[in-house]
């Protein structure tokens, strides 16, 4: 049976949005009780002065943050950047959205995750998403790293934290738990980009299907999408290359939830080498489990939020 016009049409848009399904989300749907416990005074003090280090800025909208947070503004370098903080026990677990994605995307979910571990629930703007503010050039995963170490330096998160990555977000919890792999108690690492996936072939691949939305994007770039995106595509080749070469510490135990679809659910080929990096990275080392979010998108936190509820709720347990 011939494909209808409306199913060729997807077929052919989608290689141009894979690079972005990894980086920056846009083939997801995104695109579409203990009281904590005392930290010392001096982590205090520095999560205090961390919240008034900027001049006040309006907060975002209710609909934005998590129920029962609080915003702290931390500057990093003159940039600020928003953290939002829902206060419990350790291990504290901090929630990294997707390329694109900003903190509101776990709003729905930070309550539910709260009442059922007690933990201290940390949510945050990257660098020139949400709240806070954008930082000029291509996109740096180190900056990003450096900016997640600050913000949970400053808020007195030292030790005893939880990753849980989204797509993207899975290179700066890589990046982050290598640099200091005694402060991740452990990691859920939802549909992560991972390092086994960036074979020079597949970076290639993916370059080449997206540079037309690319070009198209440096027409216009006045907005932020378009502006996220030109910065992602900079940097891609020599930023993927080295992370292809990056390991995830064995002493660190994480999960891997791998959606059913992908992010590259109209080419087969790609969805096919991203179950196997998820399959490779947990086969390369002790204490990694593999979960398949079955008739999951790429976007799992939103398709099925139980299933990744389950999972932190699993690992909190067992390294709390």
């Amino acid at each position: 049976m011939k494909n209808s016009p409306r199913r060729r049409r997807a077929r052919l848009a989608l290689p141009a949005t894979l690079l972005l399904a990894v980086t920056a989300g846009t083939l997801t749907a995104c695109g579409g009780a203990a009281s904590a416990p005392a930290r010392s005074a001096s982590a205090a003090s520095a999560a205090s002065v961390a919240s008034a280090s900027s001049p006040a800025a309006p907060p975002p909208p209710a609909s934005h943050r998590p129920a029962g947070s609080t915003l702290h503004m931390i500057d990093n370098g003159g940039h600020r950047l928003a953290f939002h903080v829902t206060p419990g026990r350790l291990p504290a677990i901090v929630l990294d959205a997707g390329g694109g994605l900003d903190s509101s995307y776990w709003k729905d979910l930070v309550p539910k995750l709260a009442a059922a571990t007690g933990s201290e629930i940390i949510t945050y703007d990257r660098a020139g998403l949400g709240d806070s503010d954008a930082v000029p050039g291509p996109w740096n995963v180190q900056s990003a790293v450096g900016d997640l170490r600050t913000g949970l330096r400053e808020l007195g998160v030292t030790h005893d934290v939880i990753l849980v990555a989204h797509s993207q977000a899975g290179e700066i919890a890589t990046y982050f738990t290598r640099a200091d792999p005694r402060l991740v108690s452990g990691a859920v690492l939802v549909d992560a980009s991972l390092p086994e996936l960036y074979t020079d072939e597949e970076i290639a691949r993916l370059v080449a299907a997206s540079e037309p939305q690319v070009e198209a994007a440096k027409k216009n770039p006045s907005t932020k999408k378009n502006r996220q995106l030109i910065a992602t595509a900079e940097s891609f080749v020599p930023l993927h290359r080295a992370y292809h070469r990056a390991s995830w510490p064995d002493g660190v135990p994480a999960t891997v939830i791998v959606s059913e679809k992908t992010p590259f659910e109209g080419s087969p080929k790609d969805a096919r080498r991203w179950r196997e990096a998820a399959a490779a990275f947990v086969k390369a080392g002790p204490e990694r489990t593999l979960v398949t979010a079955d008739g999951s998108s790429h976007d799992i936190p939103v398709d099925r939020p139980g299933l990744v509820l389950g999972e932190i709720e699993k690992m909190a347990a067992a390294r709390g």
